[in-house]
């Protein structure tokens, strides 16, 4: 668990946790049979998310492509199509996308609507320059992203499944600690030992610590090895930060193991907090687009806070006073779970 699952995970997961959609089957229906209808079509299929698959007649004959799953996509080009661009008139087409996959069908409209606009766009700006009598007012708008340029899915989900190896590990194997003692009997010898609670919780935490620097190290490795993805702001600051939410996800994770009195119980616990910590984190959706009350909510979560602190500091090279308040969450995090684990566990002086 401490070497392969990381690995595999961080290897395996940001190529199918992909909101980008690809290879989309277009069925078109080409009724003008033009120059400009076939560097349309052209276009579409060197995008590189459209996969040609039938070009038909009519209408009605995609449909029943799309109806037999042969085709995600049907691209109708009215008759007419080049003249009509070429005389400044309306030029039609008509995009019918199933909707079944409703995201699917959602992005793969976006990506077909997108790419005949720029056909569209290159159309006129062809025609305006071997016609330089014809001067037209444009507007271009032209987006700059920062942080992700070619808006990569890839840049935004490997810091958060990294944090969702490193809670996961770090969470899982104290909360089976104590109560895998509990279970053998060996917990009674460790019970009459003149040790007191605190120093025995930290010997519990101290080897848990030290794992989750070996998981963030193999994390990283495989995030340059398989991505070339190199942290902009360092890694000290990140360890620092990994250093606190182990700390405090482990305190967590020996919390459950206090109350829980099987394996069982303990890892069903342990699933339900991972679990609902990972949906409020941002994760699988922005906290931003979700209702305010969850927002609220999702201050609860550290998992929010230390995969806020990693995408911030990996990508965009944050400094530590720009997460300062991260930083103290976590640090609060950390004493309010593991005071809870020294307190709540039973021990016989």
């Amino acid at each position: 668990m401490i070497f392969i699952l990381p690995f595999v995970a961080l290897a395996l997961f940001p190529l199918v946790a992909n909101f980008e959609v690809k290879n989309i089957n277009l069925a078109v229906v080409d009724h003008d049979h033009s120059s400009f209808s076939a560097r349309l079509i052209q276009k579409t299929a060197s995008s590189g998310y459209f996969h040609l698959t039938r070009t038909t007649a009519d209408y009605q004959t995609a449909l029943h492509h799309i109806e037999q799953d042969d085709a995600d996509v049907i691209l109708e080009i009215a008759p007419g199509f080049e003249k009509n661009l070429m005389n400044y008139q309306p030029a039609e087409v008509l995009i019918s996308t199933n909707t079944v996959n409703g995201m699917k069908g959602g992005l793969s409209s976006m990506y077909l609507s997108g790419i005949i606009s720029d056909f569209s766009a290159e159309i006129r700006a062809e025609h305006l320059q071997s016609n330089s009598k014809l001067k037209a007012n444009s507007l271009e708008i032209i987006p700059r992203y920062d942080y992700n340029p070619h808006l990569e899915y890839k840049y935004t989900m490997v810091p958060a499944i990294l944090m969702m190896m490193l809670a996961m590990l770090s969470g899982f194997l104290p909360a089976l600690n104590i109560v895998g003692e509990k279970e053998k009997g060996t917990i009674e010898q460790l019970n009459v030992t003149p040790v007191s609670k605190f120093t025995l919780i930290l010997s519990k935490l101290i080897p848990y610590w030290v794992i989750g620097f070996i998981v963030l190290t193999i994390c990283f490795l495989v995030a340059w090895m398989f991505y070339g993805m190199i942290s902009a702001g360092g890694y000290l600051q990140i360890y620092l930060f990994a250093a606190v939410f182990v700390l405090a996800f482990s305190g967590l994770g020996l919390v459950i193991s206090n109350y829980a009195n099987t394996v069982q119980q303990a890892m069903f616990m342990m699933f339900f907090f991972v679990i609902t910590f990972i949906f409020l984190s941002g994760l699988y959706t922005p906290v931003s687009s979700m209702p305010g009350w969850t927002q609220t909510l999702s201050r609860i979560s550290p998992l929010r806070y230390m995969v806020e602190v990693l995408r911030f500091i990996f990508l965009k090279g944050s400094n530590f006073f720009d997460l300062k308040w991260h930083f103290a969450a976590l640090c609060g995090f950390a004493v309010l779970f593991n005071g809870w684990a020294v307190l709540s566990y039973r021990k016989t002086n």
